[in-house]
């Protein structure tokens, strides 16, 4: 028994894409960004794919995600972003983990981890630099970095990095966008006055890393760019290729008089007689469900858009005249190699990122890999 639906991830795009974020940034290392699964293309291909394409860093959003990465092998440095209280920092000492600390708190929390492991933790001190997110404030950073070096020369701790992230990097020009590497570059000097020697800085994320060049430092973190989506759609993308297609088969087609009702609510009617075809695939899947009429698709060689309300696991769409057969395949998006939308329109369409368009993706929805 199989799912219809599939979404379909080339590797090959992937190590092509953290090619381009490399060739982009000069010098500079690269992070992957592989949470949320990947962007929902699997984390653990991805990262090896990442890794082979030149990254030399991972990057996850919480330890959970990092300690799956080490239970498939990878044995490359892993930043943790977000550190909630009480988690098993333990565990993630004693596997090599990077923690982003932008707390005194979470410091203690993950000293405490240290001692009790007998090992060294390795940590990253985070700055807020105007994102007002994570990471500690102009006001707090002293004490951090403070707080920090007394632990490095107990032993508790390795003080591996330092940095940021932009709010407004997709807006080069946002007033932000300045000041935030001013912020970033004196709490880097104010760090290395009191004695910190990071291996890296790191404060760019894909858009910087592909247009802000002043930001680069050491490391850049590729999150969107690595599955070949353009993190500042209205700038070129330097020749990113989307690493996703996402693909259903139809269920059902059938003939519908003039004047029908579609799909729950019966928020599209049938303007004369006509073809209408089934499609499995729906909300749970991830296709959004305020796509209902405006989302499209690459149904029999043309574009059809989603006639009446997305379902949990269905919608329909209306071909006019055309015909298509049970079991043919449709392309929901992709890299728009056959005339398909791409997730980026499909974020247009639909009023959101294409971020969220591909981390959306459901669990039941099989990845399937190409190399």
């Amino acid at each position: 028994m199989t799912i219809p639906t599939r979404a379909q991830v080339e590797l090959a795009a992937i190590r092509h894409n953290v090619g381009v974020v490399r060739g982009a940034a000069g010098g500079a290392e690269a992070m992957a960004m592989v949470k949320a699964d990947g962007y929902g293309h699997g984390a653990v291909r991805v990262a090896r794919a990442a890794l082979e394409g030149g990254a030399s860093w991972l990057g996850v959003a919480f330890l959970a995600e990092a300690l799956t990465l080490r239970a498939a092998g990878i044995d490359a440095p892993i930043m943790v972003a977000v550190c909630p209280s009480g988690d098993d920092y333990g565990t993630g000492v004693v596997q090599g983990v990077d923690f982003g600390v932008g707390a005194t708190w979470l410091l203690r929390e993950i000293v405490a981890a240290a001692e009790a492991t007998g090992r060294t933790a390795r940590i990253q001190l985070a700055a807020d630099t105007g994102m007002t997110r994570g990471g500690a404030t102009v006001e707090q950073w002293p004490d951090l970095v403070e707080a920090a070096l007394k632990a490095e020369a107990a032993g508790a701790v390795e003080i591996v990095g330092l940095w940021s992230h932009f709010a407004c990097a997709d807006e080069p020009d946002h007033p932000s966008v300045r000041r935030q590497i001013r912020v970033f570059k004196e709490a880097v000097e104010l760090a290395e006055r009191a004695g910190v020697r990071p291996q890296v800085r790191h404060l760019s994320n894909s858009a910087a890393a592909l247009h802000l060049p002043e930001a680069r430092w050491d490391l850049v973190r590729p999150g969107i760019a690595t599955y070949g989506l353009n993190p500042a759609p209205a700038l070129p993308d330097g020749g990113l290729r989307p690493a996703m297609t996402v693909t259903s088969k139809v269920a059902l087609v059938k003939r519908a008089a003039a004047g029908e009702g579609v799909s729950y609510g019966h928020l599209y009617t049938t303007s004369r007689e006509t073809n209408v075809a089934l499609i499995p695939a729906g909300y749970a899947d991830g296709v959004p469900r305020n796509g209902t009429n405006v989302l499209e698709l690459l149904a029999g060689g043309k574009r059809r858009t989603v006639a009446g309300r997305v379902c949990m696991d269905q919608f329909v769409i209306d071909l006019g005249d055309d015909s298509l057969a049970e079991g043919e395949e449709v392309v929901l998006f992709g890299p728009g190699d056959r005339g398909e939308p791409t997730a980026q329109e499909w974020a247009e369409r639909t009023g959101t990122i294409s971020y969220e368009i591909v981390t959306r993706l459901g669990g039941r929805v099989p990845r399937v890999y190409s190399e």
